[in-house]
C-alpha cells in the first residue's frame, strides 16, 4: 500500500480499534469482531512484548481486509521493527523526529501524539500525516477538534481516548478525521465487539 492509500482507508474507516493483546488468538477474535461491525483499521499497542507477532499474523490472514499498525512506538527502532513486521502505520503517544524521518524513507504515516499548538506545527512540518490528540483527547472531548482545527483547518487529527457509545454522535458531529476506540471494541465476545462496532460506524453514516 501506498502512504496515500494508507491515509485514505483510515479516514475513510473513520474508527480505529487500539489493541492490546497477548495471543494471536484473541487478536483474531477482535479483528473478526471488527470486520463484522464495519471497522477495518486496527493499531496494535507495543506496551506488550508480542506486537510485532500479532502483527505478522493477522497480515498473513487477512492482507488487505485489514489494515494493520503498530501503536505506542516511542523510537526508531521500535519503528523499523514493526514496519518489517507489516505495520502500515506507526502511532506514538509522543513527537520525534527521527521516528518521523524514519517513517517517511518506507512511506508510512505516521501519527504522533501531541498536546500543544507548537508540538502539532512541528511534527506537521516534520512530515507527520496526522496528528494524535493525545492526552487532550480524553480530557476536553469532542470540543477539543474545533479548537483545534480553528487555526489549523488543515491539520489531519486522530482522537485518542473518550469516545463512547453515549457521545460518540457528538464526535461524529465534528471535523474529526478518525476516532481510536479501546475497550469497546477489543473487550467481550466477538459478537459484542461487532454490535459495538456498527454502533459506532452508524453515528458516523447517520
Amino acid at each position: 500500500m501506498y502512504r496515500n492509500t494508507i491515509i485514505n482507508r483510515i479516514v475513510n474507516t473513520k474508527i480505529m480499534a487500539i489493541v492490546r493483546v497477548e495471543t494471536v488468538d484473541r487478536a483474531v477474535e477482535i479483528a473478526e469482531g471488527c470486520l463484522a461491525g464495519g471497522v477495518d483499521c486496527l493499531e496494535i499497542s507495543y506496551t506488550l512484548p508480542n506486537a510485532g507477532e500479532v502483527i505478522a499474523a493477522l497480515n498473513t490472514q487477512y492482507g488487505d481486509r485489514l489494515v494493520i499498525g503498530a501503536g505506542t512506538v516511542l523510537d526508531s527502532e521500535t519503528a523499523r521493527l514493526a514496519i518489517l513486521s507489516g505495520a502500515k502505520f506507526v502511532i506514538a503517544p509522543n513527537f520525534k523526529e527521527e521516528v518521523c524521518r524514519l517513517c517517511n524513507r518506507y512511506q508510512i504515516p505516521y501519527m504522533p501524539g501531541c498536546t500543544s499548538m507548537t508540538e502539532m506545527v512541528d511534527a506537521m512540518e516534520a512530515g507527520a500525516a496526522m496528528i494524535k490528540a493525545f492526552p487532550i483527547s480524553g480530557y476536553y472531548g469532542s470540543s477539543v477538534v474545533s479548537t483545534l482545527k480553528t487555526p489549523l483547518p488543515y491539520m489531519p487529527i486522530l482522537s485518542s481516548g473518550g469516545v463512547t457509545l453515549d457521545n460518540v454522535k457528538d464526535w461524529a458531529a465534528t471535523a474529526i478525521d478518525c476516532v481510536g476506540v479501546g475497550s469497546l471494541l477489543t473487550k467481550g465476545t466477538t459478537e459484542e465487539i461487532a454490535e459495538n462496532a456498527r454502533l459506532l460506524k452508524s453515528a458516523f453514516s447517520s
